[in-house]
């Protein structure tokens, strides 16, 4: 199963109004067929695939590869279904910037009493919280999109900015793919670009690195302060890329004092600790590595690639009397499937085989 994350140059601009509305029609449409024909389930795993969602948002014609085209298509899909939500079963929350941080109350609010919305609540935050405090790879989360179904059943697509090399990269998500919160959560990792100095500590190889952290989170802080001390007189090898200079031993003391009094079992229950983040997180790493001989991992998550195209008119600008009949004729199949006509949906599969690869 292809779910991971993808890498897209950061652009400037919008989504012009006369698009986005489109985008919005043909995301109601195309997410309602999917649906009906082979239920929430498959449309989460859809979503959970960085290859799909890519084309998903080059048919809805925003654009080939640029960030945008993840805020933009979740936002399309979002607005689309707003109305629909109840009906499909399918329900969508969050978004970009303020949004996402509005997530967990959007979950709530849509979430079934028997569905126990804290635990989707908490694979939100836990989803947010790896990929910006457990894999450290210069990506600061700015969206997060989280999807679920009647069934309890959810996946995230999220994406974090690199400012300084001005290229975002996507991350995905799947329920069914999560044995491990903090143990290789992502089932693939699609990325151009890898780094060297990445800190994953969702890494398999990295288990000892997070058992080591989570023991130290439980021991007096001062032990653990002791340990930075005696690390900043050290010399560092070439093959730590982490700046003890960011760490800040009275922050430190403060979050490493509230996980003494209240132990953390494992690493999981230290990641989602209140306050912990990735300062903390690469100090205990740094100490479980210097001090304990526990390795800390700089491997990439990313483990596929594929080529992006351009942006803005490429490979040509977008026909809007052709989107409309598009609209059109998934909305038409939308309405057979639901009265169980199946010629027209009989037929886009057929045309989907034709042109798969």
């Amino acid at each position: 199963m292809r779910t991971g994350s993808a890498n897209l140059p950061l652009h400037t601009g919008y989504a012009p109004p006369w698009l986005f509305k489109r985008m919005v029609k043909l995301a109601r449409e195309i997410f309602s067929l999917l649906v009906i024909e082979f239920g929430p389930s498959e449309a989460l795993s859809k979503l959970s695939d960085p290859y799909w969602f890519q084309a998903l948002g080059c048919v809805l014609g925003f654009d080939w590869h640029s960030s945008g085209l993840t805020t933009t298509t979740c936002g399309a899909i979002k607005e689309g279904l707003k109305e629909l939500e109840g009906e499909i079963g399918l329900f969508v929350c969050g978004g970009k910037g303020r949004v996402s941080r509005s997530t967990p109350d959007q979950i709530r609010a849509k979430a079934d009493v028997s569905l126990e919305p804290e635990r989707l609540v908490y694979a939100s935050r836990m989803s947010a919280k790896v990929d910006s405090a457990a894999v450290q790879d210069g990506y600061q989360i700015y969206q997060h999109t989280f999807f679920f179904d009647r069934s309890g059943s959810w996946a995230v697509v999220q994406q974090g900015m690199n400012e300084t090399t001005r290229w975002a990269r996507r991350y995905h998500w799947l329920s069914s793919g999560v044995e491990d919160f903090v143990c290789e959560p992502h089932a693939a990792v699609c990325s151009d670009e890898k780094s060297d100095t990445t800190l994953n500590m969702v890494a398999r190889e990295a288990d000892d690195s997070r058992r080591v952290s989570a023991e130290i989170a439980r021991e007096r802080p001062d032990k653990a302060l002791r340990e930075i001390e005696r690390a900043n007189e050290l010399a560092l090898p070439a093959r730590h890329e982490i700046s003890l200079a960011d760490i800040n031993p009275r922050r430190l003391q403060k979050i490493l004092l509230h996980t003494y009094e209240q132990p953390p079992q494992g690493f999981e229950q230290l990641l989602a600790t209140q306050g912990v983040g990735a300062k903390t997180i690469r100090a205990l790493a740094m100490i479980a590595d210097l001090v304990y001989g526990a390795p800390m991992c700089h491997r990439d998550p990313a483990a596929y690639s594929f080529a992006h195209g351009g942006k803005d008119g490429t490979p040509y600008p977008v026909d809007r009397a052709n989107y409309d009949r598009s609209i059109s004729v998934v909305k038409k199949a939308v309405e057979r499937a639901k009265l169980g006509q199946s010629e027209t949906t009989d037929a886009l599969r057929r045309l989907s085989r034709f042109y798969e690869f």
